[in-house]
Order: C-alpha cells, then sequence, then structure tokens
C-alpha cells in the first residue's frame, strides 16, 4: 500500500547516493523545498552514512538509506524503483546525482508516470576549466540542484539558514569565553586535495602557541587516527576528535561551537557550512570555479595559489603532472595561520 495517501497531493524521490560532501550540500536546498511544500512528501535515497548526516529533518522528509550492494545491475535498479513507487506512491523524481543507477530508475519511473528531472552537472564547461580554455566560475552545484527542482514546478525562497543549535553533546566540553577553538580537517578523499600533513604540523604549531587557542583535528578510520596522535602527543591545547566515538550530530554541535575550520575541498567543509562554521579552505588541484565551494562560504577564505596547471582537476583524483603536488606544497603554513586568526580576531 502507497503512503501517498491524502496527506500528500505529491511524493517527489530524491537521488543522491554519493558522496558525503555532494549530499550535504544538498541540504540548504531540500529543506528549503520541503518548508516551502509542507502538502508535498518528499523522500531521499542515499547510501546509510550520508543519510546520517541528514539531521533535523523537516517532518515531510523522509530519508532512505540504501545498500546499492542489495539492487545490483539494471534489474536490480528495476526491483528498487517498483519499491519504492509502491511504498511511496512517487509521482516525481529529481535525480541529483545523473549517474546510470539514476539513469536507470529514472527510465523505469517514467515507464509509470511519474515525471523525472535530472542535474545538469555541466561536465563540457568542467572539462574546458581543466584544460585551461576558460577561467571562470562556473555554476554551483547548490545551484544545480535548484534548477532540478524548479524544473519539476517547485518556485520557492531559501529558508534554510543553518542547522539549528544543538544544545548538548556528550561530546563537546564547556567552552570558557575567551577561549577560541579551531578545528582543523586535514584529510581528503584524493591526494590532490589534501595539504601535506607536515605542513599540517606546523599551522597547528603556530596555533597552539596562541594563549586561548585549542586545536580539534577532524578524521576517521584507523589510519587518519594514527596520523594525528603524533601531533596530540607533541602539542598542547590540541584534541583529536578522530579517537573518540561520536554521531554527525555530535560533530556538528562541536562545529557549532569553534571558531573557524581549516579544511580541504571535503565533506568536512560542507558540514561546517551547514553548522554555520566559517571556513579557512585550501585548494590545490582542484578550484572554486569548479563550484563545489562551501555554502555561503566566503572565497576571500580560500588560500591557494595562482598557478597555470590550477586546476588540473575536478575531483582532485588525478596525479600530479610534476609529481610533487607544488600547487599545495608551496602555500606557506603562515599564509594559512594568518588567514585564521583573520577570521577569529577580525
Amino acid at each position: 500500500m502507497a503512503k501517498n495517501n491524502s496527506n500528500y497531493s505529491k511524493t517527489v524521490l530524491v537521488t543522491r547516493f554519493s558522496a558525503l560532501g555532494d549530499v550535504v550540500i544538498s541540504i540548504p536546498v531540500l529543506y528549503s523545498v520541503c518548508r516551502a511544500f509542507p502538502h508535498v512528501h518528499f523522500v531521499m535515497l542515499t547510501r546509510p552514512w550520508p543519510a546520517e548526516a541528514m539531521i533535523q529533518r523537516p517532518s515531510n522528509l523522509t530519508v532512505e538509506g540504501v545498500n546499492l550492494k542489495d539492487y545490483g545491475g539494471l534489474w536490480g535498479m528495476r526491483r528498487l524503483a517498483k519499491e519504492l513507487r509502491q511504498r511511496y506512491g512517487i509521482t516525481h523524481m529529481a535525480d541529483l546525482h545523473s549517474v546510470m543507477r539514476t539513469w536507470a530508475m529514472g527510465f523505469f519511473m517514467r515507464l509509470h508516470g511519474v515525471k523525472v528531472s535530472r542535474i545538469d552537472k555541466g561536465r563540457g564547461e568542467k572539462r574546458a576549466l581543466v584544460k585551461g580554455k576558460i577561467h571562470e566560475q562556473l555554476t554551483t552545484s547548490h545551484d544545480r540542484y535548484e534548477r532540478v527542482f524548479r524544473a519539476l514546478g517547485f518556485e520557492w525562497e531559501e529558508s534554510f539558514g543553518g542547522f539549528d543549535p544543538i544544545a548538548e553533546s556528550e561530546m563537546v566540553p564547556a567552552k570558557a569565553e575567551s577561549e577560541r577553538w579551531v578545528a582543523i580537517a586535514p584529510f581528503s578523499q584524493h591526494r590532490g586535495k589534501e595539504y601535506p600533513l607536515p605542513l599540517i604540523e606546523k599551522v597547528v604549531e603556530a596555533l597552539t602557541q596562541i594563549e586561548g587557542v585549542t586545536v580539534m583535528l577532524f578524521g576517521g578510520g584507523e589510519k587518519e587516527k594514527k596520523a594525528l596522535r603524533p601531533l596530540v602527543q607533541k602539542y598542547e591545547h590540541t584534541v583529536s576528535i578522530a579517537e573518540i566515538k561520536h554521531t554527525f550530530t555530535d560533530e556538528i554541535a562541536l562545529m557549532q561551537r569553534c571558531d573557524v575550520m581549516l579544511s580541504m575541498d571535503s565533506a568536512n567543509m560542507h558540514l561546517a557550512s551547514v553548522a554555520n562554521l566559517p571556513v579557512v579552505s585550501v585548494w590545490g588541484a582542484t578550484h572554486p570555479y569548479c563550484g563545489f565551494m562551501g555554502w555561503k562560504q566566503s572565497e576571500a577564505n580560500a588560500v591557494q595559489l595562482d598557478m597555470p596547471c590550477r586546476p588540473c582537476s575536478v575531483f582532485g583524483q588525478k596525479p600530479c603532472r610534476f609529481g610533487d603536488y607544488r600547487c599545495l606544497s608551496g602555500i606557506d603554513p603562515i599564509t594559512i595561520v594568518n588567514q585564521i586568526k583573520k577570521v577569529i580576531y577580525g
């Protein structure tokens, strides 16, 4: 029996399976649309882990974390589409991912009269950018997501202003009024987006010499935990969040109490954005022009080198043509520290 009953006039399936950062980018758009159309049911389909980041959901938003291994191949997508139609009575589909899986789902949805809109990722523009044929700001992912919903007939003004303050979290200690907390998220999925850890250490060293500053190191997984441990052991006023078991709610609660985050072009930049935390972002192989700057973050806080080879990649996965990732290693740690101090102290 479909859940699309008299309580809702329509049910919109929203698809974005990965990555975590891309799912988080969708939050300001999706939550705003949900609030603007309370009589429409929205069903966000993603993987289980990104689903956990979608906290404080509007009442008309259902988040489905699906294990795609259970729905392999074309017929797996057909089965998943059928299950969702039967469960929710899908009338519209907003494809924020536009990959083979969602193309297949869209095809099967259309066969049953579902209206489908798909994101235009601007692949041609992005290829031109990394080849050096153009050098200009491209449409942001946030705006591309908006266009998908508008193509389905939804018009609204953005109402999402960031997550509401999270009052309590066991992970977040008390903070004195004179303290300044600097969050540092030094890792990324790809080498072309990671500021070298020895240079991160110099940033940590300089920050911990400032009276009243505590550095919160963000990471996950055993490899990142091991990389951060020497910094905590060596420098006072440094805490590794990677060592503390926590949820996304805990992580966002901590971000809300920090004064600034240093992040790569990574998911942490986007989590900080929805937590209303200003971010000093470091860019190497990638560039804000690709459209992945954090929501409402200032490009004035983007630390990057003006080099003719940048950007060489949209996602940072390509090996450096010179082999040394000079776009990152060439950034002076003091430049980053000064930008952080500027955000903290004005």
